[in-house]
């Protein structure tokens, strides 16, 4: 999954992609470089984020996805939004496929049925409080006891309304501090418990520059040791800035793990 972020302050300036040129370009190296789908966000999620209006969100998201639909449209697109009337106008006017949730409906109430109701897969990510606020939130009694909790909660309520098509995704960087998020990565299997695809992003995110005592800038190779060490522990989908690096990784792990 190729990141294509339409925001003017996520946190890899690298990423950062407004101009109708940009964006095609972030496109064409996605799918040139053989991603398999594309993620667009119009609202950044780092921590301490500014927050951003439902209309300034969906206006980016436009953008976008007129560009997506006119120039690419057999690509399958997920749009990352916790909004669920983003969520409903993203794929009946725009024919997105997948919604992918940071916050698992607990920042709009309304998103799990909207989901049912488009009949989408529908990504959830574990998360506490905002993105403004989610660092505040790294105190679990078991960190991973937690976190399975909470996706089985969820799951059961998404399965109530009718929704099958699920992917989980453990929230890497979300209200967790660095020693959490390399305890997730270590435990990272016992979300199969679930049986349903696991989704792992980690893309130069700070639990490796924090640890490296250096900068997104300067993270891939870190990346794609930890993408290298998701595939080995169940992850399904990465979802990644730099699509050639991580092709190579599932290619050399596939062979890894099919090696007679």
């Amino acid at each position: 999954m190729g990141i294509l972020n339409i925001t003017p302050d996520s946190f890899y300036a690298g990423s950062r992609k407004q101009t109708e040129k940009d964006i095609h370009e972030r496109i064409e190296a996605i799918l040139n470089e053989g991603g398999g789908m594309i993620d667009i966000g119009g609202y950044s999620s780092r921590p301490d984020a500014a927050e951003v209006s439902p209309e300034e969100e969906m206006e980016r998201l436009v953008f976008a996805l007129k560009i997506l639909n006119a120039h690419y449209p057999d690509v399958i697109i997920s749009v990352d939004t916790f909004r669920a009337a983003i969520a409903r106008r993203c794929v009946e006017e725009f024919g997105v496929a997948i919604i992918n949730d940071i916050a698992g409906g607990e920042l709009d109430k309304d998103m799990f049925q909207t989901v049912a109701d488009l009949r989408v897969p529908y990504i959830m990510m574990h998360m506490r409080g905002t993105p403004q606020t989610m660092q505040q939130y790294t105190d679990y009694e078991h960190l991973i006891i937690d976190i399975r909790k909470y996706f089985a909660d969820k799951v059961y309520q998404l399965e109530l309304l009718g929704v099958n098509d699920i992917i989980l995704d453990p929230g890497f960087g979300f209200s967790k501090t660095i020693d959490q998020n390399y305890r997730l990565m270590h435990y990272l299997k016992e979300f199969g418990i679930f049986g349903l695809p696991l989704l792992v992003g980690i893309s130069r995110k700070a639990m490796i520059y924090r640890l490296l005592e250096s900068t997104p800038s300067d993270s891939l190779n870190g990346t794609s040791v930890l993408n290298t060490l998701a595939l080995m522990n169940g992850a399904d989908i990465l979802r990644v800035h730099d699509v050639k690096e991580a092709v190579e990784v599932v290619k050399i792990v596939s062979k890894y793990k099919n090696a007679q």
